[in-house]
C-alpha cells in the first residue's frame, strides 16, 4: 500500500550524550502511548517509527566522523488530516510523559514537520 497523500509528522532531535537516556525513556513511554491511537478511519495511525543514530560531522558524508551527539527521528503517518490534531488531543489528555517530553525538547535542537503530506512512497 502506497502512503502517498497521507498526512505525517516528522520530528528530529539532536541531543548531547547527557540527554540520550532521557530520550530513550521518553520514546519508550511514547511508543506505549501510541498503541492507543485509532487504527481505522480518517484519524488512523498507519505507521509509527523511531530511529536513533550518531550525528555526523558532515551530514551528507556517511564516512565522516561522529560529533558525539545523537539524532532521534520520529515518523508518524496518518490516514488523513484528522490524524494529527487527534494525536495532539490524545497526548494532552492521556500521555503522562507529555510535560517531560516538552521540557526535554526545549533543552535540545528540534526540527519539526507537522501536518506534512507524503509525496513519494515506494511501499
Amino acid at each position: 500500500m502506497s502512503e502517498t497523500g497521507r498526512t505525517n509528522i516528522v520530528v528530529m532531535w539532536t541531543v548531547g550524550p547527557d540527554e540520550v537516556a532521557e530520550g530513550d525513556r521518553i520514546f519508550t513511554s511514547h511508543a506505549e502511548f501510541m498503541t492507543g491511537h485509532p487504527r481505522e478511519g480518517e484519524e488512523a495511525l498507519l505507521s509509527y517509527k523511531i530511529s536513533k543514530g550518531p550525528e555526523l560531522s558532515d551530514p551528507v558524508d556517511p564516512n565522516s566522523s561522529p560529533t558525539g551527539n545523537t539524532i532521534f527521528v520520529l515518523h508518524e503517518i496518518y490516514q488523513g488530516p484528522a490524524g494529527v490534531p487527534e494525536h495532539w488531543r490524545l497526548a494532552i489528555q492521556d500521555w503522562v510523559d507529555l510535560p517531560a517530553f516538552m521540557e526535554w525538547s526545549k533543552r535540545n535542537k528540534v526540527s519539526t514537520l507537522h501536518d506534512g503530506v507524503v509525496v513519494q512512497s515506494l511501499w
